[in-house]
């Protein structure tokens, strides 16, 4: 046990600051670093007037992690499209549509099966059930959460769980926060400060501090570097996407809240129809993504993604007053191949009183989801290491998300 009831946290993303957070609710002195200069990690937003990041800016309320942030004021206002603004958009064969194919619609209505094989493809258990067209459309619709060309060679279990949250057929559990990820992510930091977390900014971890326990909170190549532990892999996305502010006004009538492909497993997505305050007054801000192919050029799949925007919004070239392009592979949360769960990824407990936290660890959700459950138990183990035990009435339940509740 370390006596002086220390810990340190090695990265200032969504997981590290659960992680500080949840360790020094229950008592003990924690110390974070970050490399860069600002806290915030992948969901850092960029600077004023236009407010984008990596992956979209939705939260999901159905579990836990949601109780954690509002019970502790870490959300703050929500923000609503309004009807005028709900235009959706499915792309098929190259045309946007406004209505789903009816296998889709089949997989989104009630009485559908709560859960599918571990061990089988999404391909081949979908294809049985519902077709191989619903099975292909299917796959690529969810590559809004997924960020992969083929996530119909994942596990069964792992994408019709996405499927299922993503298309709720009952009450929504979508949650827009005005300011998106950032909005939190400062909420965050002021709770980390508040509670004497000693922050060092700008700061490079090259190797781990002795006599204390450390919550590892990196991204997960970072920590098989400073670990020196090869083991520390797992199957993720490959994505190019484009931020894209143009002239709204009649111009913009056209342009959708929401459109999903289901030619080239692309995405798109308003920002400033349902959160003005992200984009300056009479422009609309999209994020819109592609995951790349097998073999495929970025140029490629750029190119496909531009083809995607100029169906969702239409004539943007000419109206365009902001965009950024990114790439990110290997980084865009965890996923899972048929016979493997959230279980079998790199555990959260390393021994030696190391742990683990991020979205590419043993921790159920998705996305950044995976970062708050990994972050929070982390700094609960932590925390026990260096004496102090998180009272069970703080502790982020894990029962819904793992399917036991």
């Amino acid at each position: 046990m370390n006596a002086q009831g220390n810990v340190t946290v090695i990265g200032g993303g969504i997981a590290g600051l659960t992680a500080a957070i949840t360790a020094a609710e229950a008592g003990a002195s924690v110390e974070l670093h970050e490399a860069h200069d600002t806290l915030g990690g992948r969901g850092r937003a960029t600077p004023t007037p236009y407010k984008a990041h990596e992956g979209p800016h939705v939260f999901y309320a159905d579990l836990d992690h949601w109780k954690w942030l509002t019970d502790r004021n870490l959300v703050g206002k929500l923000g609503r499209p309004s009807v005028r603004d709900l235009k959706l958009g499915f792309v098929r064969e190259g045309r946007l549509r406004t209505a789903p194919p009816a296998g889709l619609i089949r997989m989104m209505m009630p009485g559908r099966p709560r859960t599918a094989p571990v061990g089988v493809s999404f391909h081949e258990w979908a294809s049985q059930r519902y077709g191989e067209a619903a099975a292909r459309a299917a796959a690529r619709a969810i590559g809004v959460v997924t960020y992969d060309a083929d996530t119909g060679r994942l596990s069964a279990a792992f994408v019709w769980r996405l499927w299922c949250r993503v298309f709720a057929p009952a009450v929504p559990t979508v949650r827009w926060v005005e300011g998106g990820w950032q909005a939190v992510l400062d909420r965050m930091e002021e709770r980390v400060r508040e509670l004497g977390v000693k922050v060092h900014l700008g700061e490079r971890t090259t190797g781990l501090p002795t006599g204390r326990p450390v919550v590892v909170a990196t991204e997960l190549s970072s920590a098989r570097r400073l670990l020196g532990d090869d083991s520390l892999a797992w199957e993720s996305g490959h994505v190019v996407m484009l931020d894209l502010a143009v002239r709204a006004g009649k111009e913009g009538r056209k342009d959708r809240f929401i459109a999903f492909d289901l030619d080239g497993g692309g995405f798109h997505e308003s920002y400033s129809m349902q959160d003005p305050t992200v984009a300056p007054k009479g422009e609309s801000l999209f994020q819109l993504d592609m995951p790349v192919r097998a073999g495929e050029s970025l140029a490629d799949a750029r190119g496909r993604l531009e083809g995607l925007a100029d169906l969702t919004v239409p004539g943007w070239r000419g109206r365009v007053t902001w965009s950024r392009t990114a790439t990110a592979k290997g980084r865009t949360g965890a996923l899972d191949l048929p016979g493997r769960t959230w279980a079998d990824r790199p555990a959260i407990e390393r021994g030696g009183e190391v742990f683990l936290a991020g979205d590419m660890v043993a921790a159920p959700g998705m996305r950044g989801e995976i970062s708050l459950f990994s972050g929070a138990r982390a700094g609960e183990l932590a925390a026990a290491a260096a004496g102090h035990e998180t009272p069970a009435a703080k502790k982020l339940d894990w029962a819904k998300a793992t399917g036991r509740g």
